[in-house]
């Protein structure tokens, strides 16, 4: 199985994740267009270096790279970052979604601008990208040629099942894994695939997570390191494969564990011929949770 000569636009591919998905997917012989605007971790700031230091690595090894420098949220440069992969390497096959950033609060001390901020590039920053790769497919579709296409978006064990503090964060990552069933409903005509992913590894975001940080650190030790960013690349190469069947699914990953997650399945049901009243659903209800259900960990 190869990747040879498809080609890939990865976001957030400067550092992290993302830097392991370039360099996987160049070694495996795909065209591999590095996005990194180099902001920090909670999105200030910006830095040409990452992008193109996983750039040269690529190329030093042999592979083909280029960089984009811009952000996922911006229209122009979302479209511009698909325009670069066509005009430099004849077309596009997969788009990996990776950036993002953090501003962890609590919600009665979020500002305005912390939600702004994480919601923007997590969800606008997925949608802007996909809608432009989305266009260019359908229209190669529509001119008769055989598309198969991959698109991997990257959601959260904390935008599956909710973490306390994350609630920008969370609500950003639990609309990236519906967008991903939607967009394969949609897309699958014009023979576009598309998934999504909910890793657990070690990153400058989930280093700087309250309580995570210190948890990576006593769980590392010489064997399998469980928390390295590389155990999550394979599972973004296969479905990035053109021979690869799986879409419109959500996978969780962590250390070697690979889930495939549904969400928001009916428990129980409650029925009645006509409209229920206020006391026979108290009656009903009675017995279900008075609390949300605890935070279950991924890994």
């Amino acid at each position: 199985m190869t990747l040879e000569g498809r080609t890939v636009i990865i976001t957030g591919g400067g550092r992290g994740l993302g830097r392991e998905h370039a360099l996987r997917f160049a070694e495996r012989g795909a065209n591999v267009v590095v996005n990194d605007n180099g902001a920090g971790p909670d999105g200030a700031g910006d830095d040409t270096a990452p992008a193109r230091e996983v750039v040269g690595e690529i190329v030093a090894k042999g592979g083909n790279a280029v960089a984009h420098i811009g952000s996922v949220s911006s229209w122009d440069s979302a479209r511009e970052m698909v325009e670069l992969a066509v005009e430099t390497f004849g077309g596009l096959d997969v788009l990996v979604n990776n950036a993002g950033i953090l501003r962890d609060r609590t919600i009665v001390n979020m500002s305005e601008a912390e939600w702004d901020a994480v919601t923007d590039v997590h969800l606008k920053g997925h949608f802007c990208p996909l809608r432009h790769a989305a266009s260019y497919w359908r229209s190669e579709s529509k001119a008769g040629k055989d598309v198969r296409a991959s698109v991997i978006n990257t959601s959260s064990g904390s935008g599956l099942r909710g973490n306390p503090g994350q609630l920008n964060y969370a609500a950003a990552k639990a609309g990236i894994a519906i967008m991903s069933v939607v967009a394969a409903r949609e897309l699958e005509r014009y023979g576009v695939r598309v998934n999504a992913i909910a890793p657990v590894a070690r990153t400058r975001l989930t280093e700087a997570a309250p309580g995570l940080g210190d948890r990576i650190a006593e769980e590392t030790d010489g064997t399998f390191d469980i928390w390295s960013p590389a155990n999550v690349t394979p599972l973004v190469s296969w479905l990035a494969e053109e021979k690869c069947h799986v879409s419109g699914q959500v996978f969780s990953i962590a250390g070697g564990h690979v889930g495939w997650q549904q969400g928001w399945v009916e428990q129980e049901a409650f029925d009645m011929d006509r409209a229920w009243t206020e006391a026979e659903l108290a009656d009903a209800l009675a017995h279900l949770p008075a609390g949300p259900p605890a935070w279950r960990s991924s890994i």
